[in-house]
């Protein structure tokens, strides 16, 4: 691995985004080597992209974290998360487990979601594949169908269950780095909590599972330490 900032893609929502900048605080805080963040939104997305958000879209990143490798010019490797996750393991660890022979290395979740509804009130839509494309660690050379044109007309299932990939090429991460909460019990081994079905930050969430962890790191940015 070279001694090049590692690149994360951190999935950013207005809606959200004080989420955003506590998952970026986590991620900083355990580092092990200097990390580089790029949101990942409507607002922010490459001027190419222009694909609008869709009725079932619950995020304004929702598709636009599929241009990753096309913004990496295929080159290298680069992780993408969602922006409501707190990590509490070092972000090296995970780069670590990269597999030069897979396109792009997943949590392999294997559940059915225990709502029909989640933050906002938005759609909890349920597929194959739900909550696979939420921490993808792209080895970008292995994801060059993954073009501007592919991203912006691609059904957004086609995206999120890896029609553009083979099945072969998909390698597995640990389930500790995308723990979600709400959905699995409480952990105390869990490296990146995933606050799927509502963050701490909205009121109705407010005491959800893990919340002590997001506050204490919300908490941590917002003071001083001089």
């Amino acid at each position: 691995m070279s001694n090049q900032p590692l690149r994360i893609f951190v999935g950013y929502d207005p809606a959200e985004a004080v989420a955003y900048h506590v998952c970026c605080q986590s991620i900083l805080e355990r580092a092990t080597r200097p990390v580089s963040f790029t949101p990942v939104g409507l607002a922010n997305a490459p001027q190419e992209y222009t694909r609008s958000r869709g009725e079932k879209d619950s995020t304004e990143f929702a598709i636009a974290r599929f241009m990753v490798p096309w913004m990496c010019a295929y080159q290298g490797v680069a992780l993408f998360i969602d922006g409501d996750m707190v990590f509490r393991g070092d972000v090296v660890e995970l780069f670590e487990t990269v597999e030069n022979d897979k396109a792009v290395s997943v949590v392999k979740h294997d559940y059915i979601p225990k709502s029909a509804k989640k933050f906002l009130d938005q759609e909890q839509t349920r597929y194959p594949m739900k909550n696979w494309s939420s921490v993808m660690l792209f080895n970008n050379p292995m994801c060059k169908k993954l073009t501007l044109d592919y991203v912006q007309t691609a059904p957004g299932l086609d995206l999120h269950q890896f029609k553009w990939v083979r099945e072969a090429d998909i390698g597995e991460l640990n389930a500790t780095w995308n723990h979600l909460v709400g959905e699995y019990p409480e952990s105390n081994v869990a490296k990146n909590l995933h606050f799927t079905l509502g963050g701490p930050y909205f009121s109705d969430y407010r005491n959800t599972d893990h919340a002590s962890d997001w506050f204490e790191v919300y908490q941590r940015a917002l003071t001083p330490i001089y």
